[in-house]
């Protein structure tokens, strides 16, 4: 199998600008030319989401996200002509919902998140003149695209906030499930507390799910129980348990230093909470992986008669495929953190740095 990373800088520019217009009102949409296919029709486009569903407010949300801003930039609309996601409430979701866009005629059909990989595979197989995408999973079929991230490399960023912020140093790590995607984000994030704070002590515990927010609540709990302040996860839905620990245990006690970490887009408005009269933010920063800008990226590729089938197309720092989130202003030490991961993140582009992807 061919192997290839493709330079984003162009398409990321194009991608910010787009995914800002989508924010607001596009009053440009309307005057725009669809997008269109090899037989000049309009370009369509669509994803199947894993169990999170399309309001995780992190992975699948950030993939939504990138197909609304290539139908916005491309003047399409929500629906079968343009663009559209089916939400899968099991395992036994996937293959149909796959199928049922192919026969809808999607010139582009994303599997989002590595659960979908027996899936693609399947349906990649028996529709042989049909377009896929799997994000987070390599499946090797000429006529599917492979979209991978360097997790580690904004996870060691995230674990260098983590280290510099903690006080107590004991810092908590909640993984969704045990595979790689999640083992990268633990490596590179153990990787970067113990670069800034070696003598940190590190809990990890995996939840075995990506869609138990109660559990995630449950670890969390525990975690911050035994002297952790800072928690990170990558964990999808689970990890909305860790934000709603950390909200309630900020409101009983407003003084209390706790944070938390999120993962995949910028999840710092879940960490809002009114504690002693004032408005607070648990949400010390957020490990980007811009799924968004990904799969808009590819969109584009196909729309333009550039589909990589067969390929891997790898998203790191170089690429601006990954990154972290603003810090939180309510830091007392933001800007020594803000300048020690500029620095970290200087000398990973240039090489100076590479960061592991396994914790071993």
């Amino acid at each position: 199998m061919k192997k290839r990373k493709f330079g984003l800088a162009l398409s990321m520019l194009l991608a910010a600008g787009t995914f800002l217009g989508a924010c607001g009102t596009n009053n440009d949409t309307e005057d725009a030319a669809p997008a269109k296919n090899g037989e000049g029709d309009a370009f369509t486009v669509a994803m199947v989401t894993d169990v999170g569903g399309v309001d995780d407010k992190s992975f699948n949300q950030s993939a939504w996200e990138g197909l609304k801003a290539f139908g916005d930039e491309n003047g399409l609309e929500k629906g079968k002509s343009g663009y559209d996601y089916l939400q899968s409430q099991s395992d036994a979701d996937y293959a149909t919902n796959l199928n049922k866009l192919v026969r809808q005629d999607f010139d582009l059909v994303y599997g989002i998140g590595f659960l979908m990989y027996d899936a693609i595979n399947e349906i990649a197989q028996q529709q042989k003149d049909a377009q896929f995408a799997i994000v987070d999973a390599v499946v090797e079929q000429p006529n599917v695209a492979s979209i991978t991230f360097k997790e580690q490399e904004a996870a060691y960023l995230a674990g260098i906030a983590a280290g510099l912020a903690t006080k107590s140093d004991n810092i908590g790590f909640i993984g969704g499930m045990d595979i790689e995607v999640i083992t990268r984000f633990e490596a590179g994030f153990v990787a970067g507390v113990k670069a800034v704070n070696p003598d940190a002590k590190i809990q990890s515990e995996y939840a075995g799910a990506f869609d138990k927010a109660e559990l995630g609540q449950t670890i969390a709990s525990k975690m911050y129980s035994s002297g952790a302040d800072v928690i990170f996860h990558a964990a999808g839905g689970t990890g909305n348990g860790l934000f709603k620990e950390a909200r309630d245990l900020k409101a009983k006690d407003p003084d209390r230093f706790i944070w938390a970490i999120g993962v995949d887009s910028d999840q710092s408005a879940e960490g809002i909470v009114e504690a002693g009269g004032e408005e607070k933010n648990v949400i010390l920063t957020s490990a980007l992986k811009r799924v968004d800008n990904a799969v808009l990226d590819l969109a584009t590729k196909a729309m333009n008669g550039n589909f990589p089938g067969g390929d891997v197309i790898t998203y790191g720092l170089v690429e601006e495929g990954v990154g972290l989130a603003p810090v939180n202003e309510e830091v007392p030490n933001k800007d020594e953190i803000n300048s020690t991961v500029e620095e970290h993140k200087e000398k990973i582009v240039n090489g100076e740095i590479e960061v592991p992807v396994t914790v071993e």
